[in-house]
């Protein structure tokens, strides 16, 4: 891995030399997470251009970043880390020795984590990455986005806050359709292949089962396991994020005739991808009340 990251470094520099800037006359800040562009875009505008380093459709806990990105991660202002991914871990104080230079914020450090008792690759070691989904934690995070926006540019304030405003409204949206999920009479649970809405079960009241067991494929006796939960929950989809293998939940969801049901948190378009989780999920509650 090191020895790819250097070779990297080699192209770059390179491939790189006499070019000043990957956007002329634009200020680069790179993010770890497409949906971290949509926050940042959100308050900032066009004041910056975003690179991401795991770009859409790619799976964070495997991925190696391609030259071009090194090239305009070594042009970046700033770094927004999301401070807990596995993908971090590999790769962040590499990037940090390729542009000292550059301003960080760690999107986790204000975030209240959801401890974990394994290491996966997925996640650090205590720590849940996921929190993005949750629209409690989207309020804390577009706030800590706006702060550092103006200590990069302080003449940009007023535009800054203004956005953040505009912004807040649409968290404050999704934040009410997800309330509208949790009501008396017991918690509601659903199933994932991968577990990455676990802060939206914490701050929502909900019950998140995951498919996978520490990382891994479940054993067959996990699997009759789950099986015998969903149908106890009377589960009738069973989640599964874009970027994953859908053939362990499509065998639980033939066993109880439910439907496997494609979503996207790794999206750019945290709106339109966080809604829609919710809408399935409520969705999905309505359908086991009646």
């Amino acid at each position: 891995m090191k020895r790819l990251f250097y070779l990297l470094l080699l192209l770059v520099s390179v491939n790189s030399c006499g070019r000043r800037s990957a956007e002329p006359g634009g200020r680069i800040i790179t993010v770890s997470i497409p949906p971290f562009k949509y926050f940042v875009e959100a308050i900032a505008g066009d004041n910056f251009t975003v690179n991401v380093m795991v770009p859409a459709g790619s799976n964070p806990h495997i991925y190696e970043p391609y030259p071009e990105q090194i090239i305009r991660l070594r042009q970046s202002v700033a770094y927004i880390s999301n401070g807990y991914l596995g993908f971090e871990m590999t790769w962040l104080d590499r990037f940090y020795e390729v542009n000292r230079k550059m301003k960080r914020l760690s999107l986790g450090e204000k975030i209240d984590p959801i401890e974990s008792e394994h290491h996966d690759g997925d996640h650090t070691e205590g720590a849940d990455p996921h929190y993005w989904v949750s629209p409690v934690c989207a309020a804390v995070m577009a706030s800590s986005i706006r702060d550092f926006l103006i200590e990069l540019d302080p003449e940009g304030r007023e535009k800054y806050e203004e956005n953040f405003k505009i912004l807040s409204e649409k968290i404050n949206g999704v934040d009410l359709k997800a309330r509208e999920l949790s009501v008396p009479g017991g918690k509601k649970s659903f199933m994932i292949y991968h577990p990455n809405l676990a802060y939206l079960a914490r701050d929502y009241g909900l019950e998140e089962i995951s498919v996978e067991f520490e990382g891994k494929e479940p054993t067959p006796s996990r699997m009759k396991e789950l099986v015998d939960i969903a149908k106890r929950e009377r589960l009738n989809v069973i989640l599964v994020q874009r970027e994953y293998d859908t053939r362990n939940a499509r065998v639980i969801a033939d066993e109880i005739s439910s439907e496997v049901v494609i979503i996207d948190p790794l999206s750019e378009d945290w709106l339109t991808a966080t809604t829609g989780i919710i809408d399935i999920l409520r969705k999905s509650f309505d359908k086991k009340m009646n």
